[in-house]
């Protein structure tokens, strides 16, 4: 006897002339499709959707590096570019007043205000940066702090188009025009070192930090008010670790093949109950039911 290995063909066939096609069978039919393709496009979508997960750690992110790059972008409406100045402080000794590298002053408001930019170095210790007027040989009479910050940055620039939940710039827009002229403003920085690996593993390193907020009167030598805008930073000792995940591809393949199975199972169902209710009823109607 010769072996047959189509006998292992758990598909069955059955011949076209022995099957009824049906308009309820078609709507459903057409209806399964298009719910196939909903939860197609729907699944791909999910699957080509990159997962961020997030971890602490205590470890220095960057080992290689013993200063931290910082941006800072600020307009001062009502003070002339050559009064204002940046001075930065820290706990290890630094004291520099009127930082000029990497600095730029754009006059706005016929000169009388001042868009002020700046790009320098801090140490991983507890300090401070400020702008004011300290550096200045000539002191105005009626120095006016109010400003808007555009943006304030510790670390790397997130790469254009991520978007991750967190404290990466705060401070911008913040709006201080309608504070008091002579008022100090006192920024309290809480500065959380931040590592960005995206799936292709290029690392990145965009801090993050919280603030708190005074401002009050502040009166230097001879009792004159010296206002200023303080940035008072001190590094936490925890580590925010962001980390890109793909899912892995036979977990699309699995659920595009339960989409499929599923509709078709579920179709298959709804269409039988359907029809073998409709025979009821029509044996019922001609007095056939027994």
């Amino acid at each position: 006897m010769q072996f047959d290995i189509r006998r292992f063909d758990i598909y069955r066939k059955v011949p076209k002339d022995l099957t009824q096609p049906t308009l309820t069978g078609a709507i459903i039919s057409i209806s399964s499709c298009l719910f196939m393709i909903f939860l197609f496009v729907s699944e791909l979508k999910e699957f080509l959707t990159v997962d961020v997960q997030s971890v602490l750690t205590v470890d220095d992110p960057v080992k290689h590096s013993e200063k931290i790059p910082v941006f800072i972008n600020i307009t001062l409406p009502k003070l002339p570019c050559h009064y204002i100045g940046l001075d930065i402080q820290d706990d290890m000794g630094r004291h520099e007043v009127g930082f000029r590298d990497n600095t730029q002053k754009e006059s706005i408001n016929e000169e009388k205000g001042c868009r002020f930019e700046s790009h320098f170095l801090i140490n991983k210790v507890p300090g401070n940066f400020h702008v004011s007027t300290h550096s200045s040989h000539e002191q105005p009479q009626a120095p006016d702090m109010t400003h808007i910050i555009h943006k304030l940055r510790f670390g790397m620039d997130l790469e254009p188009g991520k978007e991750v939940e967190g404290s990466f710039n705060p401070l911008e827009h913040a709006d201080k025009t309608g504070a008091n002229a002579l008022a100090t403003h006192d920024y309290i920085l809480r500065v959380v070192p931040t590592v960005y690996e995206d799936k292709r593993g290029n690392i990145r390193y965009p801090f993050q930090y919280t603030y708190s907020y005074r401002d009050m009167l502040q009166l230097g030598h001879g009792g004159h008010v010296m206002p200023a805008i303080w940035f008072r930073y001190e590094m936490s000792p925890i580590t925010v670790r962001y980390v890109e995940k793909s899912k892995p591809f036979y977990t699309f393949l699995v659920m595009i093949c339960a989409i499929i199975g599923g509709t078709f199972t579920v179709a298959g169902i709804i269409d039988s109950l359907i029809f073998s209710a409709a025979e009821i009823i029509k044996k019922a109607e001609l007095g056939k039911l027994s």
